[in-house]
């Protein structure tokens, strides 16, 4: 395709009779056909040479032209765009002076990348110009990229006699260098690599890290928005120094390498505490190792922003501000209910009442909040932490799961009993988690007594707003398939839907999470139907009939029409 860029180009050419009509219009053909921008076919071509063609462009656009293999760019303007915004604008930060940013660039013609950068940066930009192929080349010659730093960092390792290890002896506990990993200087280069797949890890935005060994390689994947890709494959024999390394940052015991062991460690960034769970699982070919990032900065968010209707906010909120009763929040692992159920207590919390949760683990530390930890092993489990909590005289109760029925029967008791109590339930729907409360043991007149209302959630990924591009109409899914799907009929006029099409800045098309809520409240006809048994689909039907439950599907659905979202992904998640 030809661009606007392109004819620019073939215009100068023209002007400077460089070429005439019958070449320019068998140029822009090869251009075309081949698909490859136009100034590559006239260099390819050799119609000018390079100098040559930078000097008409340079003299058309008014901008001084540069050999750039000669420019060092200054390392803090580097670090201004980072190495994927530069490949992907195609510019190369050279300086900053006051709030002046130099920049070389290929194609003057772009006004909206030029202005995209000017907003990015907050900068004033000077302009140089350049050709594309030598740009190209010095951006991957001047950013340092991650694959070169790992490199490097392999090569160390390489150098240190220590850690020469056989693939035999890898397995053996004293041919471990100790001194590579505990050096506190972090020198080492176990210690290097443990810290840039850290980095790496908050650079991405993923919530875990997954360090996978098999028979023959060692594989390091990230969670990003949901998903897990592979990023990292150290060597084999480095695994037991990386796992030794981790075990002593989280307080582990690095001699045993056959029972699971799990742990936690912190670090500060950039003004961010970053809480880090780990755990440590034994298999064939060595140990497991998953570590969850929890930020703390992800509750400084509001319910405002959190994702829910409008309609669900409101019975949200009314719940979680009531005297005394028990709010619920469902849905499956790693759906987000921790970060409501946090958003939700900071939202309704007040220094003069005495608020105490019981967690297992404490994921994160709230001030003002007494936060009680499970332990198990050492007997205290949910049932004591909340009998020994009832005495404690607090006004709220945060419960990290209901697991069992003794849980389950003294929360409740404790909501009938004048206390505001939160909790969670491993559930598909929100109607399903009053039979869930039943199956376990409780008495639904009880159920009905004590529950204020019910969230079930999901956590469904957000298109990039970079890269979305409308469906066209014949790629347009018929209108009875989405009708199943959750659309209604007079949504489907002048219908535009969004897919992910893929860029730089985001993850297959997907950028961020959010999530969707079916909330439902818990009103006196609702209480009827639970004491009198009536099924699960009967009182779902009431509720989206009578009370306006929006569902998980139709949460979905909203986002996609409102472009937040894609339909592939409102099926996957619901």
């Amino acid at each position: 395709m030809i661009t606007a860029s392109d004819k620019k180009i073939n215009s100068i050419l023209l002007k400077n009779k460089a070429i005439n009509q019958e070449k320019s219009d068998e140029l822009l053909g090869i251009a075309a056909k081949e698909n490859k921008p136009f100034i590559e076919v006239v260099l390819d071509k050799k119609v000018v040479d390079e100098p040559t063609l930078l000097s008409f462009i340079s003299y058309e656009v008014k901008l001084p032209p540069i050999i750039i293999e000669k420019i060092t760019p200054d390392e803090k303007s580097l670090e201004i765009i980072p190495e994927d915004k530069a490949a992907y604008y195609n510019i190369l930060p050279i300086s900053k002076i006051s709030n002046i940013l130099t920049i070389a660039i290929a194609d003057p013609f772009d006004v909206f990348k030029l202005d995209d950068i000017r907003l990015r940066t907050q900068c004033e930009l000077r302009l140089v110009l350049t050709l594309e192929r030598q740009l190209k080349s010095v951006i991957k010659k001047f950013y340092h990229s991650e694959e070169e730093k790992m490199s490097s960092i392999m090569d160390g390792v390489t150098g240190g006699p220590e850690l020469e290890l056989s693939e035999a002896e890898a397995d053996i506990d004293e041919n471990v260098d100790l001194s590579q990993i505990t050096d506190e200087s972090g020198d080492s280069p176990v210690i290097k690599l443990v810290n840039m797949l850290i980095f790496k890890a908050l650079h991405e935005g993923a919530s875990d890290i997954h360090i996978e060994p098999y028979e023959k390689r060692v594989r390091v994947r990230l969670r990003c928005d949901g998903k897990l890709k592979e990023v990292f494959f150290p060597p084999k024999r480095l695994h037991n120094a990386i796992a030794s390394r981790i075990k002593i940052m989280s307080g582990l015991d690095i001699s045993e390498r056959k029972m699971p062991q799990d742990g936690k460690f912190q670090i500060k960034i950039e003004g961010r505490r970053i809480d880090f769970r780990v755990g440590v699982t034994p298999t064939v070919h060595g140990e497991r190792i998953v570590m969850r990032l929890l930020d703390s900065s992800s509750l400084n968010l509001s319910l405002d922003d959190l994702g829910f209707e409008e309609n669900a906010l409101r019975v949200f909120k009314k719940s979680i501000t009531a005297s005394y009763g028990m709010v619920l929040i469902s849905g499956p692992t790693g759906s987000g209910k921790t970060t409501t159920l946090y958003c939700a207590i900071k939202e309704c919390f007040d220094p003069e009442e005495n608020l105490i949760t019981v967690e297992d683990p404490v994921e994160y530390q709230l001030p003002g909040i007494i936060q009680v930890s499970v332990n198990p092993k050492q007997g205290m489990t949910f049932a004591s932490a909340l009998r020994s909590i009832l005495r404690q005289d607090p006004d709220i109760i945060m419960i990290g799961e209901m697991r069992d029925l003794e849980t389950a029967d003294i929360g409740i008791k404790a909501a009938i009993t004048g206390h505001l109590v939160f909790s969670t339930l491993h559930t598909n729907d929100a109607v399903s988690t009053v039979s869930r409360l039943v199956d376990m043991g409780i008495d639904p007149f009880m159920i009905s007594s004590a529950v204020l209302m019910v969230a079930n959630q999901r956590l469904i990924r957000k298109i990039c707003t970079q890269c979305k591009t409308p469906i066209p109409a014949n790629e347009m899914p018929p209108p009875e398939r989405l009708i199943s799907i959750g659309f209604k009929p007079e949504e489907l006029k002048n219908l535009t839907l969004y897919k992910a099409a893929g860029c730089p800045k985001c993850f297959g098309g997907y950028k961020g999470r959010a999530a969707i809520y079916e909330v439902l409240e818990i009103t006196d006809e609702v209480r009827r139907m639970m004491i009198k048994g009536i099924s699960v689909l009967e009182i779902r039907d009431y509720a989206i009939e009578k009370c306006g439950l929006i569902t998980v599907r139709r949460g979905g659905v909203l986002k996609a029409l409102r472009g937040e979202t894609t339909i592939e992904e409102v099926l996957k998640a619901t």
